[in-house]
């Protein structure tokens, strides 16, 4: 089931992909569009609700450059790690962000690359995500779709689908729960969730508490429960 709808929304961004290719040939090149940044620390690097440094703190930054009409995007980022001798991850990303009958999409393509790992191991892969978001009020809720067809280390292809709904209840403070399925090739296949909220103490300056957990049975971190705590700056 999942297999199947990752090939239909790699089909369903075919032309959204030949659209972003009209609307940057049509904008005004990088001097029309607009830079950001952000960086961050946490207590742990979850993705997906697993550990990416075996439950130790960790530590990030990023730039992206959007379009002058919002459409197109790319950015570059790193974050630290620790998964198979490398402590270093690289992600670069392209992508759309179109508008449809009142929903957000988000359409990207993404290489991630570990630095210096252990001899042998896999150290990139490529994944295509899909989100699709909408918000009324106070209320949000998110659709994600994720797929690599060949994951790293040993794992080979993956695909993540994931809900999320989430709550304004002030203009600084948002609470939100998600729950998502992945299924793995050569790996574990597990259900995680994640509930907690986010407080902006400026405009700039966000902080984050959030409880990840799985229903994987398998020793280490990775898979273990964690209360997440952290702080993100944009600029």
């Amino acid at each position: 089931m999942l297999r199947t709808l990752t090939n239909a929304a790699l089909i369903a961004a075919a032309p959204l992909v030949l659209m972003a290719s009209g609307a940057h040939a049509q904008d005004t090149g990088l001097s029309g569009g607009k830079w950001s940044f952000s960086a961050g620390a946490a207590t742990d690097n979850r993705s997906k609700d697993l550990s990416k440094t075996d439950g130790d703190p960790f530590v990030y930054g990023a730039a992206e450059w959007e379009s002058a009409s919002g459409l197109v995007y790319g950015s570059a980022g790193l974050e630290t790690i620790d998964a198979g001798g490398s402590k270093l991850e690289n992600e670069l990303v392209v992508g759309l962000r179109p508008e449809f009958a009142g929903f957000d999409f988000d359409l990207n393509l993404a290489h991630k690359y570990r630095f210096d790992a252990n001899p042998g191991y896999d150290d990139d892969a490529w994944e295509f995500t899909a989100d699709m978001k909408r918000s009324i009020g106070p209320a949000s809720a998110r659709l994600r779709l994720q797929h690599s067809p060949d994951g790293t280390g040993s794992t080979e292809a993956w695909t993540w689908v994931a809900l999320r709904g989430g709550w304004d209840f002030t203009n600084k403070l948002n609470v939100s729960a998600e729950i998502g399925r992945r299924d793995q090739d050569n790996s574990v296949d597990y259900t995680g969730w994640n509930v907690g909220g986010s407080y902006a103490l400026t405009p700039k300056t966000e902080l984050e508490l959030r409880w990840h957990d799985t229903d994987a049975d398998v020793p280490g971190e990775q898979y273990k429960g964690a209360l997440v705590a952290g702080i993100n700056f944009s600029f």
